[in-house]
């Protein structure tokens, strides 16, 4: 929260540096607001620009992208504020070396760079450091908070109702902490040998454990003989 508001401070300063600038001298005395777009391109020449087709647009519009910026709290846009300030700036920088014999800061004679080409750099400067400062957008922090969360299991509460499942291998049947091992031996249930104390499975036919001899002997069949009683 603190980043973003300083990062958003930093930003507006230098929309607002940016904006200033054109009403200042940029070199010779001349304003900024004097030197048409078309110049930048085609060379500097010494015609006159209307407000709204000299320099003034471009930062105008880098200001502009600074406010959306800041109210979507998007870096994105207000580093793209930072990089048309600087980018214009420093056109006409270079198309201004081509025709004077080099850039230097105005004197006692009003001659040479000003005030608003340091101000116009300051304002890109001042953009790009506040796209620097300012934080994510709280959408998309939710959002990898979720995907970690879903990555790493996410929170559960047992319960099949529950809003996520428990992760595999982990089960709540009151003793907390274990997992369930396909391979470990419960020694509380054997199946096919029994108890594990020795004593032998349930007989299926309703005979007492141990007594799993013969039955008592049935009629004779044809040919035998009856059996022998002592």
């Amino acid at each position: 929260m603190v980043r973003n508001v300083i990062g958003s401070v930093l930003a507006l300063l230098g929309a607002t540096a940016a904006v200033l600038s054109p009403f200042l001298a940029w070199n010779d005395g001349r304003l900024g607001r004097h030197y048409r777009i078309a110049d930048l391109f085609g060379g500097i020449t010494a015609g006159q620009a209307a407000l709204w087709t000299s320099v003034l647009l471009p930062l105008a519009f880098a200001a502009l992208l600074t406010l959306v910026g800041v109210a979507l709290r998007s870096r994105l846009l207000v580093t793209l504020a930072g990089v048309i300030v600087l980018g214009f700036t420093v056109l006409w920088m270079v198309r201004l070396s081509q025709v004077s014999d080099g850039l230097t800061f105005e004197g006692a004679n009003d001659s040479g760079l000003g005030w608003g080409v340091v101000l116009a750099l300051a304002g890109g400067v001042l953009l790009l450091l506040g796209a620097a400062v300012m934080g994510r957008r709280p959408g998309r922090l939710r959002r990898r908070s979720r995907e970690a969360e879903a990555y790493a299991g996410g929170p559960y509460d047992g319960h099949d109702g529950g809003r996520y499942a428990a992760p595999y291998g982990e089960r709540d049947d009151g003793r907390h902490g274990e997992r369930d091992d396909p391979y470990r031996e419960d020694p509380y249930r054997d199946e096919q040998y029994g108890d594990p104390y020795g004593r032998p499975p349930d007989d299926p036919y309703g005979r007492p454990p141990g007594d799993h001899g013969q039955g008592p002997p049935g009629p004779p069949g044809p040919g035998q003989a009856p059996p022998h009683r002592s």
